[in-house]
């Protein structure tokens, strides 16, 4: 018997509150001690819980939904939540200890978590196993545009999208589009992707008006050299609608707060347990190959496109071309002690100087020497949204594979791709992640790196 999409995904949350509500109540009851036995407490605790979770998307999961941004959600409704029971506790049970409020928040919130991620990987498990829970799709436009995404509809099936037929254009496109739309309802097609750079105004109208009224979710693909990666936000002035095209999280006070302590809390651990010792060492090993600085120092461009001095150890030899050109692969500049430590990515160290400074970020978007960002301001679209933050020691891209020469068009478009995204998607679990990966890729080893 065929499996009904989404048979049973609409029975998910309703069963996550019921879990959560019960969760919560018991634990308040025979871990905190709470008076439950009086109706009002448990209410507000549960209204409480519910109000932060709608406010900040706590049960907002879907099958593309990425587990660093349910660990960064579920983050922010742990500590409110943390705070709200403090209070409560303060205010209706004072006889109940420290300890047992800290021990019921971890507890509770623990076990809704588990439960969680239990149900989104079971999902994630049960649609290639079984072949449920899918989302029936289609593609359209160009096959260039569109390979990235159906590469992914096929290689990664526990997202739930069965990829039924891809709708190439050839020379008429309104007969393919009237093909697409018989094909749609004809085949119990759940979802449309649409190449947005190969459709005309009145050809994404006709396209939407179809979705609407036949209640097909309806996605547009950019193109890659769009980088339409935007958070649009509506505010109103009074009663009049004011579009913000670009959401930058690091613009909110409490974000750049919490992203400074942490940059100056790493940058201080770096400081003292390697750079205390290896400075002196790798100072010794370069003045011993080659004369000049141990230091290395290049302008850049920084927040807001401000030029500062960029600290490196020295790894090339002193040349009038080092604020020109990129080191290329098998650069004769480069010397011997200059390979080891660019392979090993210890020349990019007396960075976290710049960051205690405040110019630099230890994750944010790689800064470009001045002469390059010019360059590329010219070249690449979108290419100074990059400076809207701090630059960063490592940064999202170069993670993806986008670090050091820029050899193509291709590696810098994607580069900024990825720097886009991080701006506008920014939080502590993602630099926590990007982090972690950029040691795991050093260990590793980058064939970029030299």
């Amino acid at each position: 018997m065929r499996t009904k999409t989404g048979r049973y995904s609409g029975y998910i949350r309703p069963f996550s509150y019921l879990i959560d509500f019960i969760i919560i109540n018991i634990f308040a009851a025979y871990i905190a001690h709470f008076p439950v036995e009086h109706i009002l407490f448990p209410a507000v605790l549960s209204i409480a819980w519910f109000c932060i979770a709608a406010q900040l998307g706590f049960y907002e999961v879907y099958r593309y939904t990425k587990v660093i941004a349910i660990l960064n959600c579920a983050l922010r409704q742990g500590s409110l939540f943390a705070i709200v029971s403090f209070a409560l506790a303060f205010f209706y049970a004072k006889e109940t200890s420290f300890h047992a409020i800290v021990l019921f928040i971890f507890t509770s919130f623990g076990l809704i978590l588990i439960i969680k991620f239990s149900i989104y990987f079971f999902l994630r498990k049960y649609r290639v196993l079984f072949g449920g829970n899918f989302r029936r799709v289609v593609l359209f436009g160009n096959s260039k545009t569109v390979e990235p995404l159906q590469h992914f509809f096929t290689e990664n099936l526990d997202y739930g999208y069965k990829l039924i037929h891809v709708f190439d254009f050839d020379h008429d496109k309104k007969t393919k589009i009237n093909e697409m739309f018989a094909f749609v309802l004809n085949n119990r097609i759940d979802e449309m992707y649409c190449s947005m750079s190969d459709l005309s105004q009145n050809q994404m109208s006709d396209i939407v008006d179809f979705a609407d009224n036949n209640l097909k979710t309806l996605k547009f693909i950019p193109d890659e050299k769009q980088l339409l990666f935007r958070n649009f936000t509506f505010e109103y002035y009074d009663y009049i609608p004011v579009i913000t095209l670009r959401n930058i999280r690091l613009d909110e006070k409490f974000n750049k707060i919490v992203k400074r302590i942490f940059d100056i809390a790493f940058s201080i651990l770096i400081i003292i347990g390697i750079l205390s010792w290896l400075t002196p060492i790798l100072a010794v090993l370069i003045k011993f190959e080659t004369r000049g600085p141990i230091f290395f120092k290049q302008k850049r461009n920084g927040l807001n496109n401000q030029e500062f001095y960029c600290y490196k150890f020295r790894s090339m030899e002193i040349n009038d071309e080092a604020h020109l050109n990129q080191v290329s692969k098998n650069d004769t500049r480069v010397t011997k002690i200059g390979k080891i430590i660019r392979k090993t990515s210890m020349d990019e160290l007396p960075q976290f100087f710049n960051v205690l400074q405040g110019n630099m970020s230890v994750v944010g978007p790689r800064p470009h020497m001045v002469s390059h960002t010019e360059k590329y301001a010219l070249k690449v679209d979108k290419f100074m949204v990059r400076h809207f933050i701090k630059p960063g020691i490592t940064g999202l891209a170069q993670t993806r594979g986008f670090r050091g020469e820029v050899e193509s068009d291709h590696d810098i478009i994607n580069r900024v791709k990825y720097d886009i995204f991080y701006v506008e998607n920014w939080s502590i679990l993602l630099d926590i992640k990007i982090i972690l990966t950029t040691i795991y890729n050093t260990l590793k080893g980058d064939k970029k790196a030299y």
